[in-house]
């Protein structure tokens, strides 16, 4: 790994703690003539995100992969101080998937001093994770928002599995006319089909082997409402049936617009999304598909 400050004339990954050293790490890029690409992530990183850097690399640009848990997405009850941390293991699968930039900052580094200023993204937010996660979409628009700023790509790279977090910073960066495009990238799934996530690893083995009935119901929902049947009484069906197949909690199963995220009747035209939140065990499950 390179602490250079001159990457663009070495191979290998720069590993950058301050702003400072970020903006000036990229400059050396973009004097090469290389196109950045932003990969935000929280770490602990899996398939689904390298997916992104490679998606970077896809599209020639340098990738960025930025990984800092932010505490300001997270509730008062949520897994703040439990969520998953390898900072060395997340190091080596980017240097081996061709990152070549890394910003792994501190909370004050993020958030230096008093902060007075946030980003509140309406109407999208206004759904789904947004009222049972109160403040969360506030702390990532802010997150990303300054993300953004810090390394300012060409492009930053999202995994289509938090679908809602995607159409807000979509929204978010349309509606502030920021100059970067929002490239949305397909989930990438375990063998069975469950998301790669995070926190996946909080499961035990027996509700490992029930969240594959996540996806499989998602499936039935989208070929049942592709095919006229109503949204609302195909996912109450649904949801009923993840708890008798051993869910704790069914938080939402929806359909919905694709972009405005507003709940549908029937599956128009338009392009349309089954969403859903689950709870197994301690575990917050999250997934989407097309409709």
């Amino acid at each position: 790994m390179s602490t250079s400050t001159d990457p663009a004339r070495e191979q290998g990954l720069a590993i950058v703690r301050t702003v400072a050293d970020l903006r000036r790490t990229v400059a050396a890029f973009r004097k090469a003539g290389q196109t950045i690409g932003l990969v935000p992530t929280m770490g602990a990183l899996h398939e689904g995100h390298v997916s992104l850097v490679k998606g970077a690399l896809d599209r020639g640009d340098v990738p960025v992969t930025s990984i800092f848990v932010n505490p300001t997405q997270f509730g008062p009850n949520e897994d703040f101080a439990a969520y998953p941390r390898d900072e060395q293991g997340d190091f080596d699968k980017l240097q081996a998937a061709g990152c070549r930039i890394v910003f792994a900052p501190t909370k004050d580094e993020m958030y230096p001093g008093e902060q007075l200023t946030s980003v509140i993204v309406k109407g999208v937010t206004e759904g789904l994770c947004g009222p049972l996660r109160p403040g969360h979409f506030e702390g990532v628009a802010t997150v990303v928002s300054k993300l953004l700023l810090m390394a300012m790509p060409d492009r930053a790279f999202f995994g289509e599995k938090d679908y809602q977090q995607l159409q807000v910073i979509k929204r978010m960066v349309r509606d502030l006319s920021m100059p970067f495009e929002i490239v949305g990238m397909p989930t990438v799934r375990e063998a069975d089909g469950l998301a790669m996530s995070s926190r996946n690893r909080y499961m035990n083995a027996a509700e490992r082997k029930t969240a594959t009935g996540l996806y499989r119901a998602l499936n039935e929902v989208a070929q049942a409402v592709r095919g006229g049947a109503a949204c609302a009484a195909t996912t109450a069906a649904a949801s009923r049936a993840l708890l008798a197949g051993g869910f704790d909690k069914v938080e939402y199963l929806t359909v919905v617009d694709a972009e405005s995220l507003a709940p549908l009747e029937r599956v128009a035209p338009a392009p349309a999304r089954v969403v859903a939140a689950v709870r197994l065990g301690r575990t917050r499950l999250i997934d989407n598909i097309a409709a």
